[in-house]
């Protein structure tokens, strides 16, 4: 008898542009995995989630914008670490458990971030406040590098774009991009920092990959700014998430 497809997927919205359908199928060719493969599942909001699952014998999922926050009222359990970044990137599907979500973007970024730093800095901004920004602030908070959070719609110790000045710049050398700003195909949007004000002394760290040079990275090189892109957090955070898939 024919062993049954093992299938991987990525749930979020308007996902065409995402990376890890084919790496993971081109994991899965290399590695000389057979019987898998990751397909991307667009959907327009949340709720078709359960329909997913329903109509699809599915192994473990990813999860990108918009849902890393919403998906968890779907789930079984969420892991103890997921559930303080209150946000979800991969989920397993077991017999026994149900639904677990598990945070792996945690993972990618502080190994990603902690080798192309340097030198740690004093204080850091984190651009943006969705589920990938939780992820950013678990692993600051870890490594005792102090931040504050920039919204456009600040709440509680969080300040709105337009407070950055260039004393907060000066002493905030680390700029992290959690905003889905510069992403493909909308390549021209960057979030609004006072670029003029950033020199050699910052470090601009962006979680977009594609393209490998958003427009905030692009504005940080022009004034002197040390830069990174999010492609080793992703590589780092999917082989986590295979091998979360992977210990069932």
């Amino acid at each position: 008898m024919e062993e049954k497809i093992k299938v991987y997927g990525l749930i979020g919205r308007d996902i065409d542009y995402s990376f890890s359908k084919d790496y993971f199928n081109k994991k899965f060719k290399r590695d000389k995995i057979i019987n898998s493969c990751y397909k991307n599942f667009d959907l327009k909001e949340i709720n078709q989630f359960k329909n997913l699952i329903e109509q699809n014998d599915i192994i473990g999922l990813n999860v990108t914008i918009p849902y890393k926050k919403s998906i968890i009222k779907f789930l079984d359990k969420i892991d103890e670490t997921a559930k303080k970044i209150n946000a979800v990137n991969t989920l397993i599907f077991d017999k026994k458990k149900g639904i677990v979500g598990y945070n792996t973007d945690y993972y990618g970024f502080k190994k990603s971030l902690i080798e192309t730093l340097k030198k740690k800095p004093e204080n850091a901004f984190i651009l943006g406040s969705g589920g990938a920004s939780s992820a950013v602030e678990y692993v600051l908070n870890e490594i005792k590098i102090p931040y504050k959070v920039v919204s456009r719609n600040p709440v509680s110790n969080q300040i709105h774009y337009k407070e950055l000045s260039k004393n907060l710049i000066k002493n905030h050398t680390l700029i992290i991009n959690t905003t889905p700003l510069g992403t493909y195909p909308n390549i021209s949007k960057y979030p609004n920092i006072p670029y003029t004000l950033l020199n050699k002394t910052n470090y601009l760290f962006d979680l977009i990959y594609n393209p490998s040079t958003t427009k905030f990275l692009e504005l940080g090189l022009k004034n002197g700014t040390k830069i990174q892109n999010g492609y080793k957090m992703l590589i780092y955070q999917a082989e986590k998430s295979w091998e979360l898939w992977n210990n069932l």
